[in-house]
Formats: C-alpha cells, sequence, structure tokens
C-alpha cells in the first residue's frame, strides 16, 4: 500500500513512523513546508513540500495531518484523485465541510478515517465499556488543561489561528461521551476567555462546553492552553451514573503538556453504592504505540473493505458538538442542535 504522508508535525511524524514499521505500508513521500529533522527511520524517504506534488506520485493512502484549516479541501483532493485518506481531527472546520468531506467518501467508494486517537487505546476502550455497564443517564466531567510555553506554546498559538481548544481537543472527548450515552446531543452552551494578547482577538484560549443528550445525560468539558494555566486538576475524567460512577484514578501525573500523559489512565475507579473496584492499567501503550494501532486500523479497514459509516457519522457529530460551543462563546446564546447532529 503506497503511502504519502502530509505534514510532519508531532502527529504526521508519528504517522509515518507507523507507517514505516507495518509490513503492508511503503511510504513513497513525506511532504512538509519547511525542512525539518527526522528520526533515522524516516530520513531516507523522499521529501516534498506541497500536497499537489504528494498526490502526484499516485498514493494508494493519503494521510493529512496538517493544520485544521486545510483538512477538509485536502481529504476531497485526495479522494478525488482515486486515494483512501486518513485525516487528523477535526475533519473540517465547520460541519457543512465535514459532511461533504463523508459524501465524497461515500460517492467514490473510498475509505475515510478520522483521526479519533482514544478509540485505539484499551484503557479508554475499558472505561467506555464500564461506564455504559453502569447505564444512564449520565452526568460526564471532563477536561484538559495544557500549561504550555515555548514550542508547545508556540504551537498551541499557531493552531489557534483557525481552531480553539475546546474544538481541537474537545471532539476527542465528546466522541468518549457520545459512545457512552449513545444519545442525540440536544443543545450547548459554552463559555470562554482570552487570555493572552499573543492570540486573536477574535479567538479564545480557555473555553468550557456543557452539552444535553435527549436520554438526559449531561456533560461538560473543559480545555485551555498556555502558560498561564493552572497544572492542578488539569486532567479530570469523570462518568457519573445512577448506579455508581467511572473514574480515572490519580495514577495520572504527568505534566500537562506531556503528550504521553493525554491519553495515560493509569487506572479505574469502578464506583457502585455496593463498594468500589479498583482495576489496574499497568501496561498502557505510549503515544507512538497508540498511533501504530490507530493506522494499523486504517490500513485493515482497507484492505478487508470495512463499513465505515459509524465511524464518519460519529466524528461529524462530535465536531458538531464542540462547533456549537464555539458558537455559544460568541453569541453568548445556548445552541440548539439540528438534524445534522
Amino acid at each position: 500500500m503506497k503511502v504519502v504522508v502530509i505534514g510532519l508535525g508531532n502527529m504526521g511524524r508519528s504517522h509515518a513512523l507507523a507507517y514505516h514499521n507495518h509490513p503492508e505500508a511503503e511510504i513513497i513521500g513525506l511532504v512538509n513546508r519547511s525542512e525539518i529533522e527526522l528520526v533515522d527511520a524516516l530520513k531516507d524517504y523522499p521529501r516534498l513540500q506541497t500536497f499537489e506534488e504528494g498526490l502526484a506520485l499516485g498514493p494508494d493512502l493519503v494521510c493529512i495531518a496538517t493544520y485544521s484549516d486545510s483538512h477538509a479541501d485536502y481529504a476531497i483532493a485526495a479522494m478525488e484523485a482515486g486515494a483512501d485518506v486518513f485525516v487528523e481531527k477535526p475533519i473540517a472546520t465547520n460541519v457543512q465541510d465535514a459532511m461533504h468531506v463523508v459524501a465524497t467518501a461515500q460517492r467514490l467508494g473510498r475509505k475515510l478515517i478520522v483521526g479519533y486517537i482514544l478509540r485505539y487505546h484499551p484503557s479508554w476502550k475499558r472505561l467506555i465499556q464500564e461506564a455504559r455497564d453502569l447505564g444512564g443517564p449520565y452526568v460526564f466531567r471532563m477536561n484538559l488543561n495544557q500549561q504550555s510555553s515555548g514550542p508547545t506554546w508556540d504551537t498551541h498559538k499557531a493552531l489557534m489561528q483557525t481552531t480553539s481548544p475546546l474544538v481541537d481537543c474537545g471532539v476527542h472527548y465528546v466522541d468518549v461521551m457520545c459512545q457512552i450515552t449513545d444519545a442525540k446531543p440536544l443543545r450547548v452552551s459554552a463559555m470562554g476567555l482570552r487570555l493572552s494578547d499573543e492570540i486573536a482577538p477574535e479567538m479564545y484560549n480557555y473555553g468550557q462546553l456543557q452539552v444535553w443528550f435527549d436520554d438526559g445525560s449531561v456533560g461538560w468539558y473543559e480545555a485551555g492552553w498556555g502558560p498561564m494555566m493552572s497544572e492542578t486538576a488539569f486532567f479530570v475524567k469523570d462518568v457519573v451514573s445512577p448506579n455508581g460512577a467511572v473514574s480515572i484514578t490519580d495514577g495520572n501525573r504527568a505534566a500537562s503538556d506531556d503528550v504521553d500523559g493525554h491519553t495515560h489512565v493509569g487506572g479505574l475507579l469502578v464506583h457502585r453504592p455496593a463498594g468500589d473496584q479498583l482495576i489496574e492499567m499497568p501496561h498502557e501503550p505510549g503515544h507512538q504505540e497508540l498511533c501504530d494501532a490507530e493506522q494499523a486500523f486504517v490500513i485493515d479497514a482497507i484492505l478487508n473493505d470495512a463499513d465505515l459509516s459509524r465511524h464518519q457519522s460519529d466524528a461529524v457529530q462530535s465536531l458538531g458538538i464542540c462547533l456549537a460551543a464555539d458558537e455559544s462563546i460568541r453569541t453568548g446564546r445556548p445552541v440548539e442542535l439540528g438534524a445534522t447532529q
């Protein structure tokens, strides 16, 4: 399977390594606008500077790991050129473009997979199953605040030229909520604040959303980026139901801007009125292992013609909720979700 990787930031490099290590994948091009240093395993692959040059190589699979505002256009162009596509989240910067990307995949019969990496993490899958076993309705309490500085803060500022923290990070955790409740989201409200003069006046680097579901479930998600953010209670993952609760334990003590810490669970505390159960997760995959698992899923889905319609509709739904939060912050009003959500 001939693969071209577009974008060689943190995620793009990790995905490229995953393809390098996969026996069914052959990297035929690595695309990045600027010259960057690569690990030895990737140094011998052809280097290109533009998406168009990469597409001209005739890949079977295009991996898109650029900034969010290019995701939809690149994904559609790659599928129109005959390639299957893996695209990092979010699938687009608005719901209409996201639906267009999905419709293009369905029209052309191409495989389209969106980068929701928690779906391949055994500990997060266990959290979802334990919560579903409790039964709803649910209260979801989740956040990921990142005290970023130096190069990490520079990356966050670059991301915030087009995408807010609530969208960039929130789609992962809203997707977890949706997998647990399996209910239709009805309404979103949100608040946000610009805490730095280094970002655009219309952008915020702290936000919190609240979402209501039609089974009675409710949830909030909070995200903040920047050197001013607190390291206290930056990583809360808590699901409560009438029958108990499932929580990620305090085993997660990595720094808030440590990429491995964002997926690390450490252990799960399952609370029921009859007693508590601590589920240890001692052998969790690191960031690269998760990327390896994600790209193995991508290749398997292509080779075995997997039905990805639910995967794609879930990606659009979680994006719609987070974009509704952006709208709520701009307007100061709750947003009622339409039929597309």
